[in-house]
């Protein structure tokens, strides 16, 4: 197949979502973000070292935070009050993770994550929550080890998670020993940042291959993960992994606003058995619409030799009547399923430019 339905181009390829009305900035950041540290300092010292536990929902976002405080001044040429931080996406998710109960043990043999338990345990049978440590360890020790956090390589060290240990690096050393061509993409990344002549749109494709980099080293680790889930959340997690790719291709900028948009998209609970796009009750339309369209564009990946590089998504109008009608047939979607998609096929709209 030599290109992309319209609607995977709306979904994935050109996703530009408006947040409605005026707000406030501080009502969209990540939850307890205020509360999480913002500089080493504020992690205990050990033998010179600055240990810090990422299995604790707000110490793993607090470096996060200071990832986003040290690189902030990179991003001065491209807008005030770091807006267009391309790094803002990490925090997000991992937020969007927390409230929307991801980050919980999902075998339920441990109170991890629950709220009659420990809210802020991260649990590491959580699928969402291992393949995040990649996209918050990985980068965040790449910076350290670069010099853009202002402490030496050997200054930090992260704990282990309670099982599993040998899964995850948790110094700089064990990280480029065990993930050398990942942890090599997130220091070639800010090292670009540093340099003055280096252009947003540059930083962004090396944010996204470092990105997918991490993201793929994590799958093929914690794949087995997803035996806990039930069917759609397990899918919907394949889905999510198939269209970073196409977000990485169509070079979305992961800031601040874009991300949060987005993310209004995004399942608010995890799935449970029974539950079918666009047919969830208690999703938006908006919702509904994009679990949909990201276990179609699943399909069309498995169903056709197009990938990202090799078919351009950005090009085509939202999707006519006719096309569903036309998916339908082919067996790709349901009748029911095609009205759904057709009715709602402008709350995604081509990216006009970075501004919304």
């Amino acid at each position: 197949m030599a290109f992309l339905p319209p609607w995977a181009c709306a979904l994935v390829g050109c996703i530009s979502v408006s947040l409605a009305g005026a707000f406030s900035r501080s009502d969209l950041y990540p939850p307890l973000w205020n509360e999480s540290p913002g500089q080493f300092s504020d992690y205990r010292v050990e033998n010179g070292k600055y240990v810090i536990d990422p299995w604790l929902y707000s110490k793993r976002m607090g470096m996060y935070k200071i990832l986003m405080n040290k690189t902030a001044s990179y991003f001065e040429k491209f807008a005030p009050d770091n807006e267009q931080n391309f790094l803002w996406g990490l925090p997000l998710q991992h937020g969007w993770q927390y409230t929307t109960g991801r980050l919980v043990d999902p075998s339920r043999r441990t109170d991890c994550g629950y709220e009659y338990g420990d809210r802020l345990c991260i649990s590491v049978d959580s699928w969402w929550a291992d393949i995040n440590y990649f996209l918050c360890a990985l980068p965040f020790l790449a910076a350290v080890d670069s010099g853009i956090m202002g402490i030496s390589s050997d200054q930090v060290l992260l704990l282990p998670p309670p099982k599993d240990q040998t899964k995850f690096c948790l110094n700089i050393s064990s990280c480029q020993s065990s993930f050398p061509k990942t942890m090599k993409k997130w220091n070639v990344l800010y090292k670009r940042l540093q340099s003055p002549s280096s252009s947003f749109d540059d930083l962004l494709k090396y944010l996204w291959d470092a990105h997918l980099s991490s993201l793929k080293d994590a799958y093929k680790i914690f794949e087995d993960r997803l035996e806990y889930y039930s069917k759609p959340e397990a899918d919907f997690g394949r889905d999510w992994c198939v269209a970073l790719d196409y977000l990485a291709a169509a070079s979305f900028p992961t800031t601040f606003i874009q991300v949060s948009g987005f993310q209004k998209g995004l399942p608010p609970r995890v799935l449970v058995d029974g539950d079918k796009a666009p047919f969830i009750s208690d999703f938006t339309d908006f919702q509904n619409t994009v679990l949909l369209g990201l276990n179609l564009l699943h399909q069309v990946d498995n169903a056709t030799d197009c990938t990202p590089q090799s078919c351009n998504p950005c090009n085509s109008p939202a999707m006519s009547a006719t096309e569903t009608s036309a998916i339908y047939r082919t067996g790709n979607l349901t009748k029911s399923e095609a009205k759904g998609l057709e009715r709602h096929p402008t709350v995604v709209q081509p990216i006009a430019g970075r501004t919304l």
